[in-house]
């Protein structure tokens, strides 16, 4: 396995650029996985791995070296980092001993008969990671993301999202506009809204999400044929977003299974 300890590395130098710029992730069309579950995620999910770089002294731990054997065995380039550069990297208090570098896939073809949602300008990282989560965990199949959003493929919403992307099409910076004709059912709190529990989902209804604070915006509002909002005893204004958009797949989710019967 080769060793690299200087910063001016060209392969480090990138390296730096895809954990801390979006403008490198999008030109290069790469990303950093940090971790053994998220790595693991990834070979699980026949996801391809371009270079796995190891922090010096970490292929001792049983889980990293699990994780070397398997990429050795799939002849994936392996390259020992110095702590001081694996670090920089990583910028996590905690050190994970492996990361990876991979080419993420570009999803083009809207399909919301295989179940869809739409996340518009969810900023925080973690919340775009949990929505992701949460669709993975139902039988939701593509996630729509407005150009507003948080980078999807940064590490901060990979790790967030704890796997999520191998298991969904993922569709970045769409706009309203060229969205396909499609029912959405989107959370709102005006007067047209209907109880989330009176609304009858189907596969094609596409669920919709808007922004931390702000809500959905007048242009996605306009579009929905299905204006939605969560009952609540009124002890608390709103919902964090991620939260939201749980109990509203999973109430699609009952639905679903139960019109399956």
């Amino acid at each position: 396995m080769d060793y690299v300890h200087s910063r001016a590395n060209p392969v480090v130098k990138h390296l730096i650029k895809l954990a801390t710029q979006r403008r490198e992730r999008l030109r290069s069309k790469q990303s950093v996985l940090v971790g053994t579950h998220l790595i693991e995620s990834a070979l699980d999910h026949a996801f391809t791995l371009q270079h796995v770089f190891v922090r010096d002294g970490s292929s001792q731990h049983n889980e990293v070296a699990t994780l070397i054997e398997r990429c050795e065995a799939q002849r994936i380039r392996m390259t020992t980092l110095s702590g001081e550069l694996f670090d920089a990297i990583e910028q996590m208090p905690s050190h994970t001993g492996i990361l990876a570098l991979f080419e993420f896939p570009h999803v083009e073809d809207f399909n919301a008969t295989r179940g869809a949602v739409l996340i518009e300008n969810v900023q925080d990282p973690g919340n775009v990671g949990s929505i992701l989560r949460t669709c993975a965990a139902s039988t939701v199949e593509q996630v729509w993301l407005s150009k507003g959003c948080a980078d999807v493929w940064s590490p901060k919403v990979l790790r967030a999202a704890m796997g999520a992307h191998f298991l969904l099409d993922i569709i970045e910076n769409v706009e309203l506009d060229a969205l396909p004709d499609v029912s959405i059912a989107v959370t709102s709190l005006g007067d047209r809204s209907k109880s989330l529990y009176d609304v009858k989902f189907e596969r094609d209804l596409v669920l919709a999400f808007g922004a931390e604070g702000a809500g959905a915006s007048d242009e996605l509002l306009a579009r929905a044929s299905h204006p939605l909002h969560i009952p609540m005893s009124g002890r608390v204004e709103s919902l964090n977003v991620a939260a939201a958009a749980a109990i509203c797949i999973f109430e699609r989710e009952r639905q679903l299974l139960a019109s399956a019967e």
